[in-house]
């Protein structure tokens, strides 16, 4: 699929199903959240930006932290399902902007913190993107990633890229953890601190997340049913009368700091 097909698919695909994302316990309720607060540690001046904010968990979290927040997104229904979410709470220095990751609408060095999260793997040139983060943060300024990670071995990669390509045609990769440090290192970006942990998934909510239909469902379904003993173990696979309960996936969190 060419990238711009790729854009156009993931804009119609979160527009159809923003209010789904604002309200997803996966998104919303993550103990992430949280922790994201606690390593940006930002200070009432600082001017935030929030990139692919989706559901607009992130720029709620930090808003009453900080001066100011620019949650952006490429869907015009998922922002505007963000903004209703966060004014609801009453915050008021939040901006709405329609932007690319990989092309932000922002001068150089003019942000203190740029956060983006569980949004990459769907960016068809994730290097553009860690560039456009690098270029708008200030010398000094803080990067918080968030997202699943694949597997450094190719082959347990390809099946977590499969399952998620199954379930949403908007799903690019997920890269390793490897590929990320490589993309940050190279534009300035020194990593601070980072974790990664395994995120545990209840098969049918995330499923219909994404899927369109009864047999979009069976087809992811009968991808992880087939799976190897090497794949159900990493993937740690749980089944019920049959069916495919949960599974789990790696997610990184990475803190970054702009060198100059």
């Amino acid at each position: 699929m060419e990238h711009q097909d790729v854009k156009q698919t993931v804009q119609d695909q979160f527009g159809r199903t923003a209010s789904a994302y604002v309200k997803s316990d996966t998104h919303a309720h993550g103990t992430d959240l949280a922790l994201l607060v606690e390593w940006l540690a930002p200070t009432k001046t600082a001017l935030a930006l929030d990139i692919a904010t989706g559901g607009g968990h992130v720029a709620k979290s930090l808003a009453p932290h900080v001066h100011s927040v620019f949650a952006t997104d490429l869907t015009k229904s998922m922002l505007a399902a963000a903004r209703e979410h966060i004014r609801q709470e009453r915050h008021q220095n939040v901006q709405f902007v329609l932007a690319d990751a990989e092309s932000l609408p922002f001068l150089d060095q003019t942000f203190d913190l740029v956060t983006c999260r569980i949004a990459a793997h769907h960016f068809p040139h994730p290097d553009e993107f860690v560039k456009e983060v690098s270029r708008v943060l200030k010398p000094g300024g803080a990067f918080l990633l968030i997202d699943n990670i694949a597997p450094e071995e190719p082959h347990l990669a390809a099946f977590l890229n499969g399952f998620e390509r199954l379930r949403d045609s908007g799903h690019v990769r997920c890269l390793s953890l490897s590929e990320w440090t490589q993309l940050m290192e190279s534009t300035g970006l020194h990593i601070e601190k980072q974790r990664v942990r395994k995120k545990p998934f209840e098969f049918l909510p995330w499923v219909r997340r994404m899927a369109q239909s009864e047999q979009q469902i069976e087809e992811v379904e009968r991808c992880f049913i087939n799976a190897t003993a090497e794949q159900q173990k990493y993937f740690d696979l749980t089944f019920a009368e049959g069916r495919l309960a949960s599974f789990r996936t790696d997610e990184c969190m990475i803190l970054c700091k702009k060198t100059s």
